[in-house]
């Protein structure tokens, strides 16, 4: 079993900054990928970005955080860390942001953390 969890949440104005960060611990051997994904009330939940966990490193974003988001994982000997730097935010970034990881056995993001808020005024 992995557990994930999110920090670095918070309000910002129209064109900040915020870091967000996750700590995979547990059984991270048999990830093979991580994400960001984000929802707001109503909506379904959306992948923002992710991560291939290993030699290839490959990165994927959602069209409206090109060039704004980067996200960034690093592997410990305990954990599996992610990151998702955003900047130039708007106010549809808003929304709760969850880090998941993937198994390398399975097709989709089985592991999820509590979520951070992100909220981006005008």
């Amino acid at each position: 079993q992995v557990q994930l969890a999110e920090t670095g949440g918070g309000s910002v104005q129209t064109g900040g900054s915020l870091r967000l960060s996750c700590v995979a611990s547990g059984t991270t051997y048999n990830q093979c990928s991580m994400a960001w994904f984000r929802q707001t009330p109503g909506k379904e939940r959306e992948k923002v970005a992710s991560v291939d966990i290993g030699n290839d490193n490959s990165k994927t974003y959602t069209d409206s955080v090109k060039g704004r988001f980067t996200i960034v994982s690093e592997i410990t000997k305990n954990t599996l860390n992610l990151y998702l730097q955003m900047l130039s935010l708007k106010p549809e970034d808003s929304a709760m942001y969850y880090c998941a990881a993937r198994l390398c056995s399975a097709v989709a993001f089985e592991n999820w953390g509590q979520g951070t808020q992100v909220t981006v005024s005008s």
